[in-house]
């Protein structure tokens, strides 16, 4: 067993059970991709078992801190089937679910969406894309599922030095499917949709703005970033008199149409546009439009820390011309799914937003991702989505 010594005093975050060992913390010692590592203090203290990444900066993932563990097929599927039993005991209201989210379920680099009998995986870091074929037949035995597609075409597997992979790795058949969430029918495609096919953390959110919908009796709503209208779908069963959806994306707002005819909804109390965001609240603004409720959920744009900055102006744009298209007493749902951008920054920057747009109003209800994409206490990062529902003061 190859053995990775940190330099003094940079165990601390180990002995906080963080799973990250960064570059610069190592001293001496190195491995394949993927291959398991003891990690030691520079005193030669274990302090856990790793998967190695010789091209990340997070160049060990913590698998165990138990000495006595044994890093095998039979540990990785114990993991595994405690990942999946915990989404059981959740009773999630959709057939739609994340079964396994990363660092939170102790499988760092590995994400797995349920979709009816469909799963999708990403293996986003060197280790899981060790363990693959183990990590896929256990899945398959522990859910019942007959087939699993790959999506493992994330930025994150550039930084690991790994390349992309996608395509059945059990089974075949058509990558169009269609999930079920709050009684509601949704359309998405596994193998060319957003991140597994579908925004699946927001499933919390979108039940929210049904609610608000739904006892606030909202006429006009503007839904930005719309993907393939989830949101929309959620207004439109709260009530909602007309929703207009935008997005830069054509497929995704074709599935959006769909997606209300799947639902029986009238497609006359929708608009869909193919537009720039930035451009179409600017050029509502000067037509004096003005709507009783604006969802803002833009992409990633803070990845990391280091553009935070960047992002902070873009996020504080959108959320500046969206307080003044609101009418008074009219709800802003507004959501960062940045990892670099922290919730009081966030909160920072709307507030920012308001001040700009001579907008003040109560926040009354902040919003996370769903419960099946947990974070842990020894893993903050884990928190990368956040949102905040604002009432503009009348």
């Amino acid at each position: 067993m190859k053995t990775i010594r940190l330099k003094p005093g940079k165990d601390r975050s180990l002995l906080r059970r963080h799973p990250w060992v960064f570059d610069g913390a190592i001293a001496t010692g190195g491995a394949d991709a993927g291959e398991t590592v003891r990690v030691e203090s520079h005193e030669g203290q274990f302090l856990a078992w790793g998967a190695f990444s010789p091209a990340s900066r997070i160049r060990v993932r913590v698998w165990s801190f138990d000495e006595a563990q044994r890093i095998d097929a039979a540990f990785l599927r114990t993991l595994l089937a405690r990942a999946i039993a915990l989404r059981t005991r959740l009773g999630i209201d959709s057939d739609g679910l994340r079964l396994v989210h990363g660092e939170s379920d102790g499988l760092p680099g590995l994400i797995v969406d349920r979709y009816g009998d469909t799963l999708v995986a990403q293996f986003t870091a060197s280790g899981v894309e060790r363990w693959k074929a183990e990590l896929a037949d256990a899945l398959i035995e522990l859910t019942g599922c007959p087939r699993l597609y790959e999506r493992s075409d994330t930025s994150s597997r550039k930084r690991e030095g790994l390349a992309e992979a996608t395509g059945w790795l059990r089974g075949s058949g058509d990558t169009a499917l269609t999930l079920n969430e709050h009684g509601w029918r949704l359309g998405l495609d596994i193998a060319h949709g957003h991140k597994t096919g579908y925004y699946l953390d927001q499933r919390d959110s979108r039940q929210v703005c049904y609610q608000y919908t739904k006892r606030l009796g909202f006429a006009r709503v503007l839904n930005c970033f719309s993907y393939t209208g989830g949101f929309t779908v959620a207004a439109l069963a709260g009530g909602a008199g007309h929703v207009t959806s935008i997005d830069s994306s054509g497929p995704a707002l074709e599935q959006a149409a769909a997606n209300l005819a799947l639902n029986g909804f009238d497609a006359a109390r929708a608009t869909f546009m193919d537009a720039d965001v930035n451009a179409s609240l600017r050029l509502f603004l000067g037509e004096g439009r003005q709507f009783d409720a604006i969802v803002l959920d833009p992409p990633k744009l803070a990845p990391t820390a280091a553009h935070a900055e960047r992002a902070a102006r873009a996020y504080k744009d959108i959320n500046r011309l969206a307080f003044k298209l609101l009418s008074p007493g009219g709800v802003l749902f507004t959501f960062s799914c940045a990892g670099g951008i922290g919730v009081e920054l966030f909160h920072k920057i709307v507030a920012s937003a308001g001040l700009d747009a001579g907008v003040d109003g109560p926040i009354v209800q902040r919003l996370g991702g769903a419960c099946d994409h947990p974070m842990t206490v020894n893993f903050p990062e884990g928190e990368y989505l956040k949102g905040l529902v604002i009432m503009k003061s009348s």
